[in-house]
């Protein structure tokens, strides 16, 4: 019995860490993109500013 209690501790273990790894994954993609987006506003306002070049 104690081994069957290991591997679903070691499924859930694995499911846990999943989740999160998918979580954290999820998260520096969206700052990517974030970051993306301010560039690209602030090279719009460097452009509407000096629209020379």
């Amino acid at each position: 019995m104690a081994m069957h209690n290991t591997k679903v501790e070691t499924k859930r273990k694995m499911t846990v860490f999943t989740l999160i790894a998918f979580a954290m994954v999820a998260v520096a993609l969206s700052g990517c993109n974030t970051v993306r987006g301010v560039a690209k506003d602030v090279t719009e306002a460097a452009d509407a500013l000096d629209p020379g070049e």
